[in-house]
């Protein structure tokens, strides 16, 4: 087959670096797409395919979390789905990582006031005082009634903050729960 100067050029440049011949092969029209398709199958092979969909926000892309053993090792897009035809976001795209990320916090941690170092402690625990320094918070800074006499009941001394890695049931349930409250100051970074 004959080749221009253009074309060699544009084809040497291709397979500049380590991988030299695997760029000149795909210049001269070499296809990956078996290799590819095969590397796909072994990555799920014998995983166990459940549809699901994304947590994040309330479009409800459709997921495919593949299983062995009941451990997870992969979660994509699911092209059946009319709303995202298999692609997903970064936040749905990271889901996985979000699982499996051994930064994740797993564990309840506390200082203390004044203290330098965190302790682990119970769940159970957190929970009772994160709930009593909010009754005690919300009890002392309640405003039921304005000067002028409006009905406003409210607090301003407690603010909540979303992030758009919470779920949108969890965001619904936060933005009832504060409301019932009397928080006014209630932001969320994906502005549900």
């Amino acid at each position: 087959m004959p080749v221009s100067r253009r074309e060699f050029l544009r084809i040497s440049a291709a397979g500049v670096g380590p991988g030299t011949a695997l760029g000149s092969l795909l210049g001269l029209g070499a296809s990956l797409a078996p290799a590819t398709a095969r590397a796909q199958q072994l990555r799920i092979k014998d995983a166990k395919a459940t549809p699901s969909v994304c947590p994040y926000c309330a479009v409800g892309c459709a997921t495919i979390v593949h299983t062995i053993g009941g451990e997870i090792v992969n979660i994509e897009g699911d092209a059946r789905s009319p709303h995202n035809e298999g692609t997903l976001c970064p936040k749905g795209a990271a889901t996985y990582q979000l699982h499996k990320n051994p930064n994740r916090a797993t564990r309840v941690l506390h200082r203390k006031p004044g203290a330098a170092d965190w302790e682990e402690v119970e769940l159970g625990w957190a929970m009772d005082r994160v709930a009593e320094l909010i009754k005690k918070t919300r009890d002392e800074t309640f405003v039921e009634r304005l000067q002028s006499g409006d009905l406003v009941n409210q607090t301003t001394a407690i603010f909540a903050l979303g992030g758009a890695t919470l779920d949108n049931e969890w965001n619904h349930m936060q933005q009832k729960l504060l409301r019932g409250l009397g928080v006014v100051a209630i932001e969320n970074q994906a502005r549900i």
